[in-house]
């Protein structure tokens, strides 16, 4: 596992062979922080986790919440052994909550031809196991971090995806409706196309100044320009008439 700083003492990315978490950190005492986690990388990561939060002097029993962005393995996996470690409440939006908790299966993506080996190569990761989901979130919902951080529900990549906005830091999680493998594009391995480029372009349209991607490098200049034109981009090639 990498771990990658983004924002100077409040921001870093945890970056997994497959996938990437992020850790934000409320509080410039490190014995106090109070701790996010946006996703929690696959199944087994927990103790490399705990070893990054501790290398940053940071404790890791001030981790509040994880708030996962979908249900999909690479985003979920460590979620609960954290959670059962460290007291952190566990949250998701009400329609990806029952496939966390293993109440329903992940639902399937329609593939592109080009999408077919990678989609081979993420189910690699290991399989997230069934993962309490203590608070179950709505579009719009305010959490207490980051100086209020928003859930912006953003459907097409799974049912429940979200991004997660902080406005009063510029910041925005996209989850995998984004992604920033080379260029920033449309996720990949979406259940509803359609719905994930409309995703994007309410995304894009929150200008951040800072993009954090499930998959690739975050997005630090120029940010609200670039997220516009893929999202334009994306939603001209949903609709090339």
């Amino acid at each position: 596992m990498d771990l990658v700083e983004v924002i100077p003492r409040r921001l870093h990315m945890l970056r997994f062979p497959i996938g990437q978490a992020y850790l934000w950190c409320d509080g410039d005492d490190p014995a106090r922080s109070a701790l996010t986690l946006i996703d929690a990388g696959n199944a087994g990561a927990a103790p490399e986790i705990e070893g990054a939060v501790r290398s940053l002097g940071l404790d890791p029993g001030r981790l509040e919440r994880i708030v996962l962005t979908h249900c999909h393995r690479d985003h979920v996996g460590a979620a609960g052994e954290l959670a059962a470690r460290w007291g952190a409440e566990v949250l998701a939006h009400r329609l990806d909550a029952p496939v966390v908790r293993g109440d329903r299966p992940v639902p399937e993506p329609v593939l592109l031809d080009w999408e077919i080996p990678l989609y081979a190569h993420g189910l690699t990761a290991p399989v997230a196991p069934p993962t309490r989901v203590d608070r179950e979130l709505e579009d719009g919902d305010v959490l207490d971090f980051g100086g209020g951080a928003r859930v912006v529900h953003c459907p097409g990549h799974t049912d429940g995806s979200i991004g997660v906005h902080l406005p009063g830091h510029g910041v925005l999680f996209t989850g995998d409706c984004v992604a920033g493998v080379g260029q920033v594009m449309l996720g990949v391995f979406n259940v509803d196309r359609a719905a994930a480029v409309a995703s994007f372009r309410r995304l894009a349209a929150l200008e951040p100044e800072v993009a954090c991607f499930g998959h690739g490098d975050p997005l630090v200049r120029d940010t609200a320009a670039v997220l516009r034109a893929a999202a334009d981009g994306a939603a001209l090639r949903a609709d090339p008439a």
